[in-house]
């Protein structure tokens, strides 16, 4: 039984990569969201520096969040006889959302959604 435990946890060297990844993928889409800011001032760049900051953290227990829900929205369509409704009741809301934390996001001009919502919730 220990055995069988073990080969689901993944080993440090898995998990520390898993990590670079989230945060290369961070600051990807952070240097793209400032080539598109014109404004250079100090606001702007505080702002900048702090969603790259609070985006590191926030994308790595989102991406956890989201693994989790994509393993779990996986046993429910199992366990549902494959019900692609439970699961992607699961699955929508735990793998879509914001993953990366923007300027706007700190100014309150968009707001950040850990918790993703179906096309059908978010139409009018």
């Amino acid at each position: 039984m220990t055995t069988c435990l073990q080969s689901w946890i993944p080993s440090r060297q898995n998990l520390f990569l898993g990590v670079v990844l989230v945060v290369v993928i961070a600051m990807i889409g952070n240097q793209a969201i400032a080539a598109e800011i014109s404004d250079s001032s100090p606001e702007g760049v505080a702002l900048q520096a702090a969603s790259w900051l609070i985006t590191i953290p926030y994308g790595a227990v989102k991406v956890a969040y989201a693994l989790g829900g994509g393993i779990v929205g996986g046993l429910a369509w199992v366990v549902t006889g494959g019900s692609m409704a439970t699961a992607k009741g699961i699955w929508i809301p735990s793998m879509t959302g914001d993953y990366i934390v923007q300027p706007q996001h700190l100014t309150g001009e968009k707001p950040l959604h850990f918790v993703g919502v179906s096309s059908d919730e978010a139409a009018p």
